[in-house]
């Protein structure tokens, strides 16, 4: 039996991931994750996540996660176990001394609290946001020496 930090955390993924309009609906895309719970118990969940209904771009009303009137979502969607797995990880881009970080919304503090609880040296600090992290790289340290000390909390950041 799945966790539910582990359902509320595929709930998130899918809602941001998918523009799902009933609570039917997303039932159908837990049941594809391996959930199997009630219309009740999901009911709960989407109450205890604040979860609302907004009108997408194309005028229909779909499920998002608080604070995020117009929300992003991914054109390549992935399972909601593959994105849990990778953090909400989506990309890293680099200038200079700074790295930036893209996440799926929401994701971005916890991942930048696990890069600095790693006490990686070759990063001095983050600073974060909903779903974009900054990076300061210290000095002395390439591109390649970063995404290898990363690649020990996000297992997919050498195949971007």
């Amino acid at each position: 039996m799945k966790s539910k930090n582990s359902r509320l955390n595929s709930i998130k993924m899918i809602i941001s991931s998918k523009e799902i309009g009933s609570q039917d609906e997303l039932l159908q895309e837990l049941n594809q994750e391996g959930f199997q719970l009630t219309q009740a118990t999901l009911s709960r969940d989407l109450k205890q996540l604040k979860v609302a209904k907004a009108a997408s771009m194309n005028g229909n009303y779909v499920y998002v996660l608080p604070n995020n009137t117009m929300y992003k979502r991914m054109t390549d969607t992935h399972t909601a176990a593959e994105m849990l797995r990778y953090n909400g990880f989506i990309s890293i881009e680099f200038s200079e001394n700074i790295a930036v970080i893209k996440t799926r919304p929401g994701y971005a503090s916890s991942l930048a609290y696990d890069i600095d609880n790693n006490h990686f040296h070759e990063i001095l600090g983050t600073i974060a946001g909903d779903d974009t992290i900054m990076l300061i790289i210290r000095e002395g340290y390439t591109r390649t020496n970063v995404k290898q000390a990363l690649a020990q909390i996000i297992p997919n950041i050498n195949h971007i």
